[in-house]
Order: structure tokens, then sequence, then C-alpha cells
């Protein structure tokens, strides 16, 4: 019989040095699995973020066909008084159309028309009445003017649309793609920065359509958010963590408010219904209520964070100013909230941009109604950008997909700027002990 090699005694030092490699091993392995976590998030943000704006820079620009207009007399001004009355009510339909039918002398028919007549937006008439209300001298003369592509052909000058489709799966067919060449060719077609989108309201049509009216409607909403919000939740957050004593009854107050924190945002706005229009009746739709609501939703968040930078601030500045002489509200007011005042910003701020991101709250106030006129007022009919891009999601218009995203851009950028802000006011009021 084959004797079984005995197995090799290891020293202390080898057994240790085997253990360290195991450990070494593992540590390495826990920092791959660390390093790819982050590496896949990172991935997947650039990922989001360019697909958002692969789809939205689009909707900074916008397509402008070039019209020879005619002002007949006849037309807009038949009893030639210049009166402000009557060309506002003239019929500027009728210079469009024979614009369009004098580009392109041989089109025929009831629908060939229609489909020459579809190439501009609808505001091609409004164009050219705020042209003759700023200069009635106009009526009579001819003149070369920009107006609004209609949306399908700003999507075709724009390369979404495929033209090697069949004619049947492309929103424009081969007649309006021929009158669109011809266009381009006689150089009346130019794609110019879309200032519209940031100086116009909501509208049905997506070639008109901006975010003007949510813009406003969002700063006005998170102003009255703020407004409420910081200074109520600031002033719990003192009086908990500094003057409250501890019993049952602060206790309670301190779980119902961790509790509020992991509410569902739409329980808010079931709240905001019941108490700000149907028991006090203020209006629908309003960056007043809408505020309100949000500040609902905000205060739990502050009062954690403004707890957490009291809680931050050394006990012997206390000490120090009350061996001082100075009074507890004193101790408070002078020493403890300038030191506490980033941290409290900073729940601000997170607060802020979590309401700045709802919309679930405000659809429950009906803050989702279409509104086309800009808000001047807190009680004004308005929406705000969650809510806007919501709605332009839901639309069938393929035109209104690179609106969504531009809209998303530009709430992304209303972000990023608060958070600056944030950043700038807290190096601001940081001091260091």
């Amino acid at each position: 019989m084959t004797e079984i090699a005995p197995k090799p005694v290891l020293t202390s030092r080898e057994k240790v040095a085997a253990t360290l490699r195991r450990r070494y091993r593992a540590e390495m392995r826990f920092r791959a699995y660390g390093l790819s976590a982050v590496l896949i998030g990172i991935l997947f943000v650039v990922l989001l973020f360019w697909t958002i704006i692969h789809k939205g820079y689009t909707a900074f620009e916008q397509t402008y066909v070039q019209l020879e207009v005619s002002y007949a007399a006849e037309d807009l001004d038949p009893g030639g008084q210049r009166a402000v009355a009557d060309l506002q009510a003239a019929n500027y339909q009728l210079p469009v159309r024979a614009a369009l039918r004098a580009a392109f002398p041989a089109v025929e028919g009831r629908s060939e028309l229609k489909k020459l007549y579809g190439l501009v937006s609808g505001s091609a008439e409004q164009t050219l009445r705020d042209r003759v209300l700023a200069k009635p001298t106009l009526i009579g003369q001819h003149e070369a003017v920009w107006v609004l592509a209609d949306d399908r052909i700003d999507m075709l000058a724009k390369g979404q649309i495929d033209r090697r489709l069949p004619e049947s799966d492309r929103a424009v067919d081969d007649a309006e793609l021929r009158m669109f060449d011809t266009l381009k060719a006689g150089r009346h077609v130019e794609i110019r920065f879309n200032s519209g989108f940031f100086t116009s309201g909501d509208s049905r049509e997506p070639e008109q359509a901006g975010v003007l009216g949510a813009l406003i409607g969002t700063f006005l909403t998170l102003f009255v958010t703020l407004v409420i919000s910081f200074p109520i939740g600031v002033a719990a957050a003192v009086y908990l963590e500094e003057f409250a004593r501890r019993n049952r009854l602060t206790d309670l107050i301190e779980v119902n408010i961790n509790n509020l924190a992991a509410v569902p945002s739409i329980v808010f706005g079931l709240l905001g219904l019941a108490m700000f229009i149907q028991f006090f009746g203020m209006p629908r739709s309003a960056p007043l209520v809408g505020g309100l609501v949000l500040s609902l939703m905000t205060l739990p968040t502050i009062i954690i964070a403004s707890r957490s930078a009291l809680k931050a601030v050394p006990p012997s500045i206390r000490e120090a100013a009350l061996g001082m002489g100075a009074s507890k509200v004193q101790m408070v007011t002078h020493h403890v909230l300038p030191l506490a005042m980033p941290g409290m910003l900073t729940g601000a701020i997170i607060g802020m941009a979590r309401a700045l991101g709802e919309s679930a709250p405000l659809l429950m106030i009906g803050m989702v109604a279409f509104i086309v006129d800009v808000p001047k007022g807190l009680t004004d009919p308005s929406t705000v950008l969650p809510v806007q891009i919501f709605l332009w999601a839901t639309s069938p218009e393929r035109a209104f997909v690179e609106r969504t995203s531009g809209a998303i851009i530009v709430l992304l950028a209303f972000l990023l700027l608060m958070n600056a802000l944030a950043v700038i006011l807290r190096s601001r009021f940081e001091r260091r002990w």
C-alpha cells in the first residue's frame, strides 16, 4: 500500500499571510463591485441626458416660410378709414392664401389647395394682423414676410420625417414634398432660433406652443411655497429642538413629522382639494393654491433638515452664549441660527427641488387645465412645468415630442439654477468654528 503524504504544517506567519491574501482579494472584489455600480449609474445618467437633449434640442429651432404678401385694400380695409377696429376685424386669411397661390399658380383643386394652405401655420394671419396694426400704411402695398411653418413642415425641414418611407407612412405626402422642395430651392425656407418657445404660452398647435406661461406659473407657485414653508419649517424646528420639553406630545409630533415626509404626494393634493378649494373656496388652478399644497408637502422635509442643522451646532456655542449672560432667545437667534442656516438652506432647497418636480398634487387642484394666457398674479389660472410636460407628452401630434423634451431641458436648467443659488447662499452664510 502507498502511504498518503502528510499535509504540510503551516506556520503562524504563513497562516496569517494566507488570510491576508484572502482579505485583500475580497476587498479588491468589493471595490470593483462598488466602482462598477458607480460607473453603471453614471452611464444611465449620461444615457438619460443624451436622450433628452437629442430629442429636445430641436425644440429651440423653428422653421419659417417667406411669403410675398399683398395687402389689398379691398380685402382688409374696404372703407378706407384705417380704423383700428376695422383693421383688427379684417380677414387676414385672404392675403396669406393669395400669397401661397401666387407662389404655386399650377396648384388647383380643393384637396391640393388645402395641402398648399397647410404649409404655413395658422399664426400667419396673426403675424400679418400685428404688422398692419403696427404700420397701417402697409395697406395697398407688397412685402416679403416670414411666417411660421406648419408643424409637419417644421419636422420635415429638421429631418425628422424620413422621405424614403412610402407615402402612406409619412406625415407629408408627395405633393407637399414637392411644394416644400420648391420653396427651399427658392430660399424661402429658413430654420431660426425659436424665441417663441420662451415668449409664448401653450397652444393646441405645436409650432405655436411655448413655456412662458408654465415658467411664470412655476415661479409664482414656488415663491408661495418658499414664503410659507421656510419660515414655518424653521420656526417649528427651532421650537422642537431648542425650547420644547421632552414629553409624549413632542414625541408624537416628531413621529408624525417623520411619517409625513414619506406620505405620497397625491395625498397632499387630495388634502388641498378638500381644504383650500372645497372648504375655503379658493380658485382652482391658481399658483396660490398650488403653493399652499406644495408647502404642506415640503414642510416635513424642511423641518427634519433644519433640526439636523441645529443638532450639528456644537453645545459649546450655546454654553458660551449663556455664560456671557445671553438669554435663550438671544442665544438661538444670535449664535445658533446663523451657524445652522447653511444646513437649513440646504434642506429648503431639497424641499423646493422636490416641489419643482411634482405634478400629482397639482393635478388634483386643477392645474392640469389647458391654459393659454400667461398668468399675471397669484390667483390667475396657471400651470407649471411638470404638468405642462405631462400635457405635451399625452398629445397625439408627433411635433409635441420635441416640445416635451425641450420643456424637460428647461426644467432641468431651472433646477440647476436653484441648486447654484443654494450653493451661493450656503457659502455666503456658512461660518466655521
